[in-house]
């Protein structure tokens, strides 16, 4: 998941997006509000943290101004404010959850693995596709009742295309889940990534469609979600 971090203490900023990218998510860094509408016309979030106190103007407006624009991903306030009324002001006005600083790195992954989940429309925590069992709440893979050890990226790419099964997803879509700013993408790094997956789990699980992206079919008669 790529994740845009709104904060404008340098040192919080600094530590929350170092913990969040060893957690194995891609996040950019800004530390303004406007920047941070900037940011969400310009690329696909899976989530935004959003601090209220930024210094060119209210993160409530930052808030109205994202969702205005149509972002429809996870949003998450993320402040020192810790009165009962801007909780009610934020979730009224569209966040998904509210976490008061100081938080806990744990405890805010797992918040943002909730209201991604909640986004998108989903309830559980666990993906079934054949033989192939994804928890997301531990970020384990198995294969037949075995686990299978994914990287970081690998496991990206497994759990974008699951998410989006019966679709074809291309090579730059799959790139901005996967990479932040300033980070340098090989030119076949996906390429790489599907056939290190294919290698673990099978290869015909993923389908290549020449010239457009890959693809994980729908099962004919599959549920999306399982317990």
């Amino acid at each position: 998941m790529r994740i845009l971090l709104a904060e404008d203490d340098p040192q919080l900023g600094r530590a929350t997006q170092i913990g969040l990218e060893q957690a194995g998510y891609a996040v950019d860094w800004v530390q303004s509000g406007e920047d941070a509408v900037m940011a969400a016309r310009l690329h696909q979030y899976g989530c935004v943290l959003l601090d209220l106190g930024l210094p060119d103007r209210d993160g409530m407006s930052v808030l109205a101004a994202l969702r205005h624009s149509g972002y429809e991903g996870a949003l998450l306030i993320v402040t020192a404010r810790d009165q009962v009324p801007d909780r009610i002001a934020g979730l009224d006005g569209g966040a998904d959850d509210f976490i008061i600083k100081p938080f806990d790195l744990d405890e805010l992954t797992a918040r943002i693995r909730s209201a991604g989940r909640r986004a998108a429309g989903r309830s559980r925590a666990t993906y079934a596709h054949g033989d192939i069992v994804i928890d997301v709440a531990d970020r384990h893979v198995r294969k037949a009742g075995v686990e299978v050890p994914l990287t970081i990226r690998e496991y990206s790419i497994l759990l974008t295309l699951i998410e989006n099964r019966g679709r074809i997803l291309s090579r730059l879509q799959l790139e901005e889940n996967l990479y932040g700013w300033g980070e340098e993408v090989e030119s076949n790094a996906i390429q790489v990534h599907i056939h290190h997956l294919r290698k673990k789990l099978g290869r015909d699980l993923i389908r290549t469609i020449h010239a457009i992206g890959y693809c994980i079919d729908k099962p004919s008669s599959e549920p999306v979600l399982s317990a």
